[in-house]
This record gives C-alpha cells, sequence and structure tokens, in this order.
C-alpha cells in the first residue's frame, strides 16, 4: 500500500476514534474511574477507544505490532509497530476539562515514519510522515521562527507517580518563568507537542513520560522544521523517558534545563 494511503486511512481510523470520545464525553460519570495509580486514571472509555484503534490499524496493516498504554493486545514489536496512547489527557476528560487527544505514532525499525495527534475538542487532526511534511486538516505547518527563550511561551508536564527530582524541576520552571513569556501546562504532552509543531508554543518539556504519550508527535515536529531530543539532547527521547522539542529555541532550551538537571 502507499504511504499516501496509509495516511489517509489512518487519519480517518484517529478521526473516528476521536468522534467515539467525544460522544463519551456527554454521558461520561466520575464512577466509571479506575485508578493504575495514585493520580494515574484510566476508564472504559480508554479502553474501548484502543481496542477500536487496534482493530482498524491491524486491518491497515496485518503485519505490524503494537505497543500501547492500557495493553488491550499483546505488546509486540516488529519491522513496523504502531504505537498507541487512546486518550492522552484522561484526568482532563474525567474532570471535564477540554484538553486531550489520540495519538499514534508508526515506528519502522527504530525510527518513527509516520505520526497522528487528533486533537479532540477541537477537532484538529495533525499529521505528518518521513519527507512528506507535517500537516493541520491538510494544511502545511511549520515551527515558529522564534530563537530566544525570552520571546517564546513553553509548555510542560508533571508526573503523576514519581516525585523524587521534583525540586529539581521546579528550580528550572522559576528560571523558565523570568525569562520567557510564561509557562502552560495544559495536561495533554500529546496536544503540546502538536502545538510546537504548528508554531502555537516555542518549546515543550517533561520527564517520566512514555513512549506512546511522544510517538505520535514527535515526527510531526521533525517534519515542521523543528527538533525533538531527551534531556541532553541525544535521541534517546522515546523510550528514555524525558523529552525537550522546540523550534529555534531548542538549544539554549536544552542548556538551560541541563543547568538543573541531575541524574
Amino acid at each position: 500500500m502507499k504511504i499516501e494511503n496509509i495516511v489517509r486511512e489512518t487519519e480517518q481510523i484517529i478521526k473516528s476514534c476521536g468522534q467515539f470520545i467525544r460522544q463519551e464525553a456527554k454521558k461520561f460519570s466520575m464512577e466509571d474511574v479506575e485508578l493504575k495509580g495514585k493520580a494515574d486514571l484510566v476508564s472504559y472509555v480508554d479502553k474501548q477507544s484502543e481496542r477500536l484503534l487496534v482493530s482498524e490499524l491491524t486491518k491497515l496493516l496485518p503485519q505490524a505490532g503494537f505497543i500501547t498504554e492500557e495493553g488491550t493486545i499483546d505488546q509486540q514489536v516488529k519491522e513496523y509497530t504502531w504505537i498507541i496512547d487512546p486518550l492522552d489527557g484522561t484526568t482532563n476528560f474525567v474532570h471535564g476539562i477540554p484538553s486531550y487527544a489520540v495519538s499514534i505514532g508508526l515506528k519502522k525499525g527504530d525510527e518513527i515514519v509516520m505520526g497522528f495527534v487528533y486533537e479532540i475538542n477541537r477537532a484538529e487532526c495533525f499529521y505528518a510522515w518521513k519527507d512528506g511534511g507535517a500537516y493541520l486538516d491538510g494544511q502545511p505547518i511549520r515551527v515558529s521562527p522564534t530563537k530566544l527563550v525570552e520571546d517564546g511561551l513553553f509548555s510542560t508536564g508533571f508526573p503523576a507517580n514519581d516525585f523524587p527530582k521534583v525540586d529539581q524541576y521546579l528550580t528550572i520552571l522559576k528560571e523558565l518563568l523570568s525569562q520567557s513569556r510564561g509557562l502552560r501546562r495544559m495536561g495533554s504532552a500529546a496536544s503540546d507537542l502538536a502545538y510546537v509543531a504548528c508554531g502555537r508554543l516555542q518549546g515543550f518539556f517533561e520527564y517520566n513520560l512514555k513512549p506512546w504519550d511522544v510517538a505520535g508527535a514527535c515526527p510531526i515536529i521533525t517534519e515542521a522544521g523543528g527538533y525533538v531530543s531527551d534531556f541532553k539532547g541525544g535521541g534517546n527521547f522515546l523510550f528514555g523517558g524525558e523529552i525537550i522539542a522546540g523550534c529555534g529555541v531548542h538549544p539554549p532550551l536544552v542548556e538551560l534545563i541541563n543547568k538543573h538537571w541531575h541524574r
């Protein structure tokens, strides 16, 4: 199957999943919430969304494996592997805060070659494929031309269960707040990263993330002319649990974070 056909079919699959989540949000109750950890929530919506995605993506690429957040299918890495977050921003969803997304990445070998983020409440579909450009609802997108931290608006997130490095993190936030146009914490890493890709944000960073949090958005950022790395500026952002993404502010952002981040 041609890459353009896979992109088009996957776009329809992720939009269909988003429509399901949007409908369920109208009748969702706190009684439907389960706890994976103290502040790590899950619901039937996450699980049913994942089953929907797995079913349709299996039809599209029967030879591909899966890495998924909710584990509704056996996790298996193959030459092609789908990496799925069926509802990124579950805590926002269950509390009725309208910032959550569906994220899908396709990995070939060690490289993410295709990515999709569907921001549900804005009904915006971001997508990209290797050497094919980055798009928002069919229109090409680029990262911001900003190169100075002082001209940037940044976003971050906080870990749900792992707090040993919170003091280091707060020190970084304090310095960035004093140097930039501001910080946002919107609660969906996939959405934040997509906003970097289209220039709404100049940078994003977070630690203790999982592959499904970032796999969909990373190729969108790079195809849009941006940069993605781990906290040291290296390439271990997919499975390394930390990420910095940005436009031209990426190098000084890496420098700022490493001044205070100690392993």
